[in-house]
């Protein structure tokens, strides 16, 4: 990802202001061209923001779409920020849908997992479950004992989701 002051800063612009019609083109031209570095930050923190379903949706389909595996790490820092809970969902979903590989951040997304509510914890599991064959028995094994040693990871409401991310992780 390359990084474009002159771009952050337009839209950044645009999307402080309230012209629904400039952020809408702003989002679907990002779409369309080579991301920049600083643009999943913003876009982030917008949708954390944002009441607008229609925007909402547009730029949780701009997350899905993302192909550039340079992306991830930036995808990931915006995950781990304290957010609204429906933020982090979107993201962490994103990071399935998108369809990039997200195998070197599967104990990032095991903490999210232990610390999410329960509708980010089921999309932390599709995350996982398309990362664990590519993990190694080493990381599955470090992110079994984060999972024991954790005080959340049985909850009443994520109790069963904990046991099956368990028996998908010993295999």
């Amino acid at each position: 990802m390359n990084r474009s002051e002159k771009k952050l800063r337009e839209l950044s612009a645009i999307l402080k202001g309230d012209d629904t019609k400039r952020i809408e083109e702003a989002v679907s031209q990002l779409r369309e061209e080579e991301p920049y570095e600083g643009a999943i930050v913003l876009l982030a923190s917008y949708y954390d923001d944002c009441n607008d379903r229609a925007l909402m949706k547009l730029i949780g389909n701009f997350f899905n779409d993302i192909k550039d595996q340079s992306a991830r790490s930036e995808v990931m820092a915006e995950i781990r920020k304290a957010r609204n809970p429906a933020t982090t969902s979107m993201l962490v979903a994103s990071c399935w849908q998108s369809g990039l590989d997200y195998s070197a951040y599967i104990e990032d997304i095991a903490r999210i997992f232990l610390e999410a509510d329960y509708a980010t914890a089921i999309e932390c599991m599709t995350v996982i479950e398309e990362s664990v064959e590519k993990s190694s028995r080493n990381v599955k094994d470090k992110v079994i004992e984060l999972i024991m040693d954790s005080p959340h990871a049985f909850m009443h409401e994520k109790n069963p989701l904990t046991l099956e991310l368990l028996a998908m992780l010993r295999n």
